[in-house]
């Protein structure tokens, strides 16, 4: 392995295992402070979340491209941005590291280390918000970083506050996220059997939109 890789790989483990940690930290600590109110407790969890990843991408980005997310990568790798061999040590990282931020979590609020979680998140409605949620996370990654890609990190951010309640699945469109939220038994959490499905749509809709915008942004062909 190149230092070169490395550090991309480095990288991705911190940002997505500080992504995960900012995700279900901040939804038990506004559970914990918003008593019993479920809309107050999603804003919590919003809020942090929209702001970590803006730090997290302007943080990262320059070094791995900041994907945290097996949909972006997978974007990348049909469009021939990164390779077979990278994108697959990108995924295994950005797995382990989200399974490490939720494991972080837990320590830091005193949560058993892992718990399979108890909420269930299933059903066509759900499974169309993650494919809007990440159809629309790819566009806005594709589409800002074509013509304003210093607005990655701002627009990224802003687009996931937005998808956490535009969405009926509260927008995870990112299948590390997904598997790892499926074992904290806690606010952000997701049952694991219904996990899969989540993860099936994600991927559609990441691949449905890198084809839309490899086409849209074409500008080279009439």
């Amino acid at each position: 392995m190149t230092s070169s890789l490395a550090r991309c790989l480095a990288a991705e483990a911190l940002g997505t295992a500080f992504l995960l940690a900012t995700v279900v930290g901040s939804g038990i600590m506004a559970e914990t402070l918003a008593g019993g109110n479920v809309a107050i407790a999603l804003l919590g969890n919003t809020i942090a979340t929209g702001a970590i990843l803006v730090v997290l991408i302007l943080i990262f980005g320059p070094i791995s491209g900041a994907h945290f997310n097996p949909a972006v990568t997978l974007c990348f790798l049909l469009g021939r941005e990164i390779g077979l061999r990278n994108a697959s040590l990108y995924l295994v990282v950005q797995i382990t590291a989200g399974l490490a931020g939720v494991l972080v979590a837990h320590v830091m609020f005193g949560e058993p280390t892992f718990a399979a979680s108890e909420k269930a998140r299933t059903g066509i409605a759900q499974w169309t918000g993650e494919f809007v949620a990440t159809f629309g996370l790819i566009a806005t990654i594709l589409g800002t970083g074509r013509f304003r890609p210093e607005a990655v990190p701002y627009a990224v951010g802003l687009f996931i506050t937005a998808g956490y309640w535009f969405t009926s699945s509260t927008s995870f469109a990112n299948p590390a996220v997904t598997i790892a939220r499926s074992l904290t038994n806690t606010f952000s959490g997701i049952l694991p059997a219904h996990a899969p499905g989540f993860v099936v749509a994600q991927l559609v809709g990441a691949a449905a939109a890198t084809a839309v915008f490899g086409w849209l942004l074409d500008t080279k062909k009439n």
